[in-house]
């Protein structure tokens, strides 16, 4: 029998038996291979994810790769049997800020599969064919889990606008800092450093391309042109900030907690810093991500130490926020 996963409030979730959507006008069957567990997921399971951004009882799930297993109506058939990726907004198509392409920014109201939609802790999902994104057929879809997370970095990568001969760096060594390294690393920088709050983390980050390391607490260089920030906290903020050259780029990627003291506005503008911010993934950064991962420059795999049973849903929770080093990217097989 298939399962799902279903948080009916904070703190309050139970294994239930789980029954296929059929797809209808316009969307899609995927058969669930893996989904990934992230701060958000632990956010709604506690119940602390902001007002508005998660809607209860909800099957969480919206890091995740599948298989089409079937479409609806107006769908073209060739997508049945192929791997598949997909985005979490749903965004109307309409307003102003989805004719540009700024898909997160949908003036129609915050939707997101996982959060206030059905996600991918089941054993299937049925989402809008439009949102998928296509795979290579031989392509790792354990490692394709991980493809969420790669895409909000993208879309910091393509804001930051690094160049070959640039010096950048990373704030931050969890998962985003890890695909930022890698997606720097394709740019062919002239140095690309890494500051973080743990050693352990040095290896992995030479290994996808660093060419140096540093803890946060250490003298740090600076006049950095392109810096991407993904720990989010306040204090990797301004740690990210002070390592930019005059006139360089900040591309701020974490969410701190609110109320949380900020950049000084005073620095920002005498250092004339252009600032840019991210929340999730547009289609551009997704189209680019699949693209980058198609061609074997973007490798998730080393990131998961963990890959439970959906019945384990408890146990994935515990160690994602467990702060143990030995965790990585805990992933739920369905």
């Amino acid at each position: 029998m298939s399962s799902q996963i279903l948080v009916e409030a904070p703190g309050v979730h139970r294994v239930e038996a789980h029954t296929p959507r059929d797809p209808g006008p316009g969307e899609a069957l995927v058969a669930v291979h893996a989904v990934g567990i992230c701060g958000s997921d632990r956010e709604v399971y506690q119940g602390n994810r902001p007002e508005g951004y998660v809607r209860y009882p909800l099957t969480p799930g919206h890091e995740w790769s599948g298989t089409v297993t079937a479409v609806g109506p107006g769908v073209p058939g060739t997508l049945a049997g192929r791997k598949v990726v997909g985005e979490g907004f749903r965004n109307c198509q309409v307003c102003e800020r989805c004719h540009a392409g700024e898909t997160t920014l949908c003036t129609a109201g915050y939707e997101e599969t996982g959060f206030t939609r059905p996600g991918a802790m089941a054993a299937t999902l049925t989402l809008p064919a439009r949102l998928l994104h296509v795979l290579p057929d031989d392509a790792d879809l354990t490692a394709a889990a991980l493809l969420e997370p790669a895409a909000c970095v993208a879309a910091a990568a393509l804001k930051a606008e690094a160049r070959p001969g640039e010096r950048v760096a990373v704030v931050g060594t969890g998962t985003l800092g890890m695909f930022a390294v890698q997606f720097l690393r394709a740019v062919s920088p002239a140095e690309l450093l890494v500051v973080g709050t743990r050693d352990d983390r040095e290896a992995l980050a030479r290994r996808f391309g660093a060419t140096g390391f540093r803890l946060k607490d250490e003298e740090l260089p600076a006049a950095f042109d392109v810096v991407i920030e993904t720990a989010g906290s306040a204090s990797a903020a301004r740690t990210a900030a002070a390592l930019v050259r005059r006139g360089g780029r900040l591309v701020l990627t974490g969410i701190p907690a609110p109320g949380a003291d900020g950049l000084d506005p005073t620095d920002l503008v005498v250092r004339q810093l252009e600032v840019r911010t991210v929340f999730g993934a547009p289609p551009d950064a997704w189209a680019h991500t699949v693209r980058v991962f198609g061609a074997g420059l973007l490798d998730p795999l080393p990131l998961v130490t963990h890959e439970l049973p959906l019945a384990e849903f408890s146990r994935a929770i515990e160690l994602a926020g467990s702060g143990d080093p030995a965790v990585g990217k805990v992933l739920l097989r369905p």
